[in-house]
């Protein structure tokens, strides 16, 4: 009977060291962030006041916040109070101002594309215009960030621009008012062939599942008996408006994404609270390695609960969850506070921002690693490399002058004097770029200081340097010779090498400068082998079903992208 006593006392002893330990670390770590605190704070101090030059306190400190988050991982950002618009847009979609992208180019920025029906475009901005005034201010030499600052305001006011359009000698002047700018997350919803239902959707704003509905709705109505949602591009957003759209497909009260994360009274299990608006209706959502986080939860939950045919490629693996945090002096902070799973268990985050190689670089996490789970009717799939499609669409490879065509601005160029000459075009579904055309391309390439590189040189001059060293080069310098003139990049080989991609390079920038966005979309999808496959798998109910049910065989692990 004493040894009970005895035994209570070690057990209360052992609960009073270990919170003791507990509490100890707590204050050492606290005492450490306060420690580093007081130094970065002492720096800045003797920097402002004995530096050599003058500096901008409030850069140093911005950019010394930036790099010190680049650490944790990408979606971790700091957001200034004067940057807060830029945070507010990538959650609602909404801003005040013009409704055009701008890029830089030849030394101005210029207009890369007006959104249909907003105010650049209904005030006759075209893309390629340079911007040289707003509002009397001179822009010649401003930034991408100095030019859209004074374009973004209140909605309702107006501004004054002074631009130099392509072609003309004169600059014109025009008068713009600003709207409250709201992008449209749906692209070209149509029913086609065989009554598919399709439709583009671009991103999960505040309120673009309601838009979301309206559009099947809208597709039902028009005769629609299936479905393709196309996530390609969907770079995600809000985890709540993702958690919508499944639910208009699946019953009431699922669970479709849990967060967990370090403090445990913010997980959350997020479940579906409505009434679905159809859960037979067959479904295909189309990914691509440009699919991530809401979207990803959208296309995982569907394939974990059985309930639609993911076509496409693997999707990007972004598995982690973003929260606003506000900050002193009107600032923010966007932190990653956790990690998402979806119904199956899976998390499908790809990267390990935690643990980084020796180099800083990180790594996607090997397939060994992965684990194998469920889906409701028993099928096999894998967490932490992304969404792995039911059907994987190879994708072409091509040559990188289309890329450096692309980024040089070369391809932009050429469309903005083609446009000058040519009024109008064909719809896009049958508009393409003529032989004649594209030689003119080529010789306008010509005209330019164009320069590109390519991988395949660079790794062959390391090899040539590694072979110099270990004193193989002189016994093979005839075939690496051969195989360096082969490998040189030739412009005349290699625009007509790649004319296709090219050509189709060339045509989705001119249909985008007169049929917008929904244009390029139409033209894109007339060849698109994802929407091939989709179509073929929603016309076979026999295949479709079969593509549903688990196979015999384990599932393949996924190979790296």
């Amino acid at each position: 009977m004493k040894k009970v006593p005895f035994l209570l006392l070690i057990v209360l002893l052992t609960i009073n060291v270990k919170a003791q330990t507990t509490q100890t670390d707590k204050n050492q770590r606290y005492f450490g962030i306060n420690k580093s605190i007081d130094i970065f704070n002492s720096v800045i101090r003797e920097l402002d006041m004995f530096y050599v030059d003058s500096i901008k306190v409030d850069s140093l400190i911005n950019g010394t916040i930036r790099n010190m988050l680049a650490r944790m991982d990408p979606y971790t950002e700091y957001y200034a109070e004067e940057n807060i618009g830029d945070l507010q847009f990538m959650t609602t979609g909404e801003y005040g101002g013009i409704g055009s992208i701008i890029s830089y180019n030849n030394n101005r920025v210029v207009i890369n594309e007006p959104y249909k029906g907003l105010p650049a475009d209904k005030a006759g901005l075209k893309a390629g215009d340079a911007i040289l005034e707003i509002d009397g201010a001179d822009m010649r030499k401003a930034s991408v960030k100095e030019v859209s600052d004074k374009l973004k305001g209140t909605p309702g006011t107006t501004l004054k621009l002074k631009i130099q359009r392509p072609g003309e000698n004169r600059p014109r002047e025009i008068t713009i008012a600003r709207e409250k700018i709201e992008i449209d997350p749906v692209t070209y919803p149509v029913v086609l062939d065989d009554n598919v239902g399709y439709f583009h959707y671009s991103g999960f704003t505040n309120g673009s599942s309601n838009r979301v509905k309206e559009t099947i709705l809208d597709l039902k109505k028009k005769g629609a008996e299936s479905l393709v949602i196309d996530l390609r591009g969907n770079g995600g957003g809000i985890l709540d408006e993702a958690v919508n759209v499944v639910n208009f497909f699946v019953r009431k009260g699922l669970e479709i994404v849990s967060t967990k994360g370090k403090v445990k009274q913010w997980d959350r299990s997020y479940y579906t609270q409505s009434q679905p608006i159809d859960t037979l209706m067959p479904i295909v959502v189309l990914i691509d390695t440009g699919s991530a986080s809401a979207s990803e939860i959208v296309a995982g939950s569907l394939q974990d609960l059985d309930r639609a045919v993911i076509i496409g490629n693997r999707s990007f693996g972004k598995g982690l969850v973003q929260t606003p945090r506000d900050l002193p002096y009107g600032g923010n902070i966007k932190i990653t506070t956790s990690k998402y799973y979806i119904p199956s268990g899976r998390c499908i985050q790809a990267l390990d921002y935690s643990h980084r190689n020796p180099d800083g670089s990180v790594a996607r996490v090997p397939d060994s690693l992965t684990h194998v789970f469920k889906t409701k009717n028993g099928r096999e799939v894998r967490d932490g490399g992304g969404i792995t499609p039911d059907y994987t669409i190879p994708q072409e490879k091509g040559g990188t002058i289309g890329y450096y065509l692309i980024t040089e601005n070369i391809i932009f160029d050429y469309a903005t004097q083609w446009v000058i000459k040519h009024p109008g075009i064909a719809p896009p579904e049958s508009f393409h770029l003529s032989d004649a055309d594209y030689e003119q391309f080529k010789q306008f390439v010509k005209t330019k200081d164009f320069q590109y590189d390519q991988m395949s040189n660079r790794s062959l001059q390391s090899l040539k340097n590694i072979m110099e060293f270990e004193g193989y080069f002189n016994t093979a310098s005839e075939e690496f010779k051969a195989l360096e003139d082969k490998l040189q990049p030739d412009l005349d080989r290699d625009l007509e090498l790649f004319k296709k991609e090219i050509g189709q390079m060339i045509e989705t920038e001119i249909v985008q400068r007169y049929y917008y966005k929904e244009g390029v979309l139409i033209y894109e999808l007339q060849d698109d082998a994802a929407l091939k496959k989709a179509k073929e798998v929603l016309k076979d109910r026999q295949l479709y079903n079969y593509t549903l049910q688990p196979k015999p065989a384990n599932i393949p692990l996924a190979k790296e992208l």
